[in-house]
């Protein structure tokens, strides 16, 4: 049963502007990334539920990442326009 958990914490998921989810299953760094989809930067996803203003609710953070920067496995990245 746990099986399919497992697999999601063993890839690397990159959100792409048009919704799409890339699933990469090795580490890979943030100029492959960028090489691949030209014109994007490649920012780490996060949700903080300590800051929202309401309650229950999560507050999104994006931080840019440098093209020499590693993607990890269990993140969760999205592709942003440099337009």
């Amino acid at each position: 049963m746990g099986n399919c958990q497992a697999a999601e914490a063993a890839t690397v998921i990159i959100q792409h502007p048009d919704g799409r989810l890339q699933r990469v299953y090795w580490s890979v760094s943030a100029s492959e990334i960028m090489k691949e989809n030209p014109g994007h930067y490649v920012a780490a996803l996060s949700v903080c539920f300590d800051d929202s203003p309401v309650p229950g609710t999560g507050v999104t953070r994006l931080k840019l990442l440098r093209p020499q920067d590693t993607l990890h496995m269990g993140r969760i990245y999205r592709l942003i326009s440099s337009q």
